[in-house]
């Protein structure tokens, strides 16, 4: 080493550089980073996990709706967009709405683990499960539901559709409640109203009635609101009048 001015050594100052050496470690530095990254971690891990439920939970809700759509919405589709009578259009939804349950059996059978023969019994439930209810609906009509045994009478001269829709509706709705379904001539002389030849009140040419009323009195607006949302997206018309009383009036449009 040289020696400077009056024989002193050079000292020589190496300053460490701003920027990492590889191959060294800088204490502290890595553990700080792995505290900040796992604090992270923990911050995000329950936003990840709600939103995995949220997801999950619509899914099951959506797969739960969609057999009922496609048993009503795919007969009313098949009815006034195929021309299909009124029970074809109903079986072509019912055979369809059976065997997605069959399918939705088959696929958690699959999962779950279960034999062969498990899944195929499983599915054969699933497919009679929907064929039960079809046949419930079409003949059954709890007394709560109706205004009167004369309106309970007329349950079965609705159109099949009609009685399909009210049943599902009335799964979320327990309450619905139908106030008119059939009318004659001599129910709008003692109405004291003229009487609409076009009703859909009346019998059509297919045998059934068409319309059917709901009550919206003493209820909460918001469900009326729902009652009336929920029969449109099942394809069916619907219009909130006064004729004898307030109510909402449901009906289901021949094919053009």
């Amino acid at each position: 080493m040289g020696r400077g001015i009056g024989g002193h050594a050079d000292r020589l100052t190496v300053e460490a550089p701003d920027t990492e050496v590889p191959g060294v470690e800088v204490p502290g530095v890595e553990v700080a980073a792995g505290a900040g990254e796992a604090g992270r971690r923990s911050r995000r891990q329950p936003r990840r996990w709600l939103r995995k439920v949220a997801r999950w939970g619509v899914t099951a809700v959506l797969l739960a709706v969609f057999p009922f759509v496609l048993l009503v919405r795919g007969g009313v589709f098949a009815y006034q967009q195929w021309g299909l009578g009124a029970w074809s259009s109903l079986a072509v939804s019912a055979a369809a709405t059976a065997l997605l349950l069959a399918f939705y059996a088959w696929v958690v059978s699959r999962r779950l683990g279960a034999g062969k023969r498990l899944r195929k019994f499983l599915t054969r439930v699933a497919a009679l499960s929907a064929a039960a209810f079809v046949l419930y609906s079409l003949v059954v009509i709890a007394g709560g539901n109706v205004k009167s045994d004369d309106v309970r009478a007329e349950y079965s001269s609705l159109h099949p559709l009609l009685r399909m829709a009210v049943s599902v509706f009335v799964l979320v709705d327990a309450d619905a409640v139908i106030t008119d379904a059939a009318r004659t001539p001599e129910f709008y002389a003692r109405a004291g109203l003229p009487a609409n030849e076009a009703s859909l009140h009346f019998r059509q040419d297919d045998g059934f009635v068409h319309a059917l009323d709901l009550r919206t009195i003493n209820r909460r607006e918001w469900r009326n609101l729902a009652a009336e949302l929920a029969f449109r997206a099942m394809g069916f018309h619907t219009l909130r009048h006064v004729g004898t009383a307030d109510h909402l009036h449901v009906s289901l449009r021949s094919p053009d």
